[in-house]
Parts: C-alpha cells; structure tokens; sequence
C-alpha cells in the first residue's frame, strides 16, 4: 500500500465497513482533537470505546475508559490512534495481532515499520489521516456512513431495530 496516497474508494470503504473503533489517546478535555473526533464519530453511529490508562473506568462520552486494547471486550474493527509515531508503533502491532482490521494512525503520526508488520499479519493500516476529517470530506454534511446509510436511527451493536438508542 502506497501510504503517502490513499484512494477515496479505498477510505470510503473502511468508513463503511466499520462499526467499533477502538480510540487510542482518548480525552476527557472537550478541547483535544481526539475528544472531539470521538464525539463526531460517535454522533455519526459509530461505537467508539476510549482507551487511555489514565482515565481507565471513567465514563467518556457514554463509554467507559479502557486501559489497553486487551481490556476491550466484543469485537473492535478499528483502531484510531492519537498517540506520537513511535509510541504508534507497539499499538499498531498489537491491534494487528489482535485481529483487528483497521489501523487508523492521526495526522502528523506515521509508523512505517510499524504499519509493515501489521500489514504482513493482514491489517489494514491508514497513516497521517483523520477519519473525522475524511468522513467528512467523503459523506458530506448529511452524515452518511455505514454502507451509504445514514447513521439516524441506525440500532447499535446489541439493538434490534425497534430499540432506541
């Protein structure tokens, strides 16, 4: 994978596909980038589960902190990384060995021997990009995500179609 360019279709697809994501360097200050990008991703259906050990068991957002990707139980299909390149790296890995698909790493971090081991074990990595800015860019302000649907209304994981959330 080239990673100094990705395809729009290629974005897209991930933005469509995914459903839990998994943000690394989560905080509780409305202020920070990752605090606002995980209030955008969740208010377009997206379950984002915070991962800061600093904050581990506090609420966040409707979520509860985790300490590390291991104490996330359930499936994750995502992991959105706002932590520096080399701190990157390890995390990257390890959601690779874990089995989760997609490795997101934000603007301004890139982890290039990092992104070759979690590709070699079949994950998709994304490097010096944001979701928020790509779903943005790619869904417009109508918010649309998961296979073109809007995310209003859509249940979450565990609802049945009737339930609220």
């Amino acid at each position: 994978m080239d990673h100094d360019r990705y395809p729009d279709s290629h974005l897209r697809a991930i933005l469509e596909r995914v459903r839990t994501i998994a943000l690394v360097g989560a905080s509780a200050d409305p202020s920070r980038p990752s605090h606002g990008v995980m209030a955008y991703l969740a208010g377009k259906g997206y379950r984002v589960i915070p991962v800061n050990p600093g904050l581990a068991g506090q609420q966040l957002l409707g979520e509860t902190v985790r300490a590390g990707l291991g104490d996330i139980e359930g499936p994750v299909d995502m992991v959105d990384i706002f932590r520096n390149s080399e701190a990157a790296g390890p995390i990257a890995v390890e959601a690779a060995e874990r089995g989760i698909p997609v490795v997101w790493m934000q603007l301004g971090v890139r982890n290039d021997a990092a992104a070759a081991r979690a590709e070699a074990l079949g994950t998709t990595v994304i490097m010096n990009r944001c979701p928020k800015i790509d779903h943005e860019r790619l869904f417009g302000a109508a918010g649309h995500g998961h296979a073109g649907q809007p995310h209003e209304g859509r249940p979450q994981a565990g609802q049945s179609k009737g339930e609220q959330p």
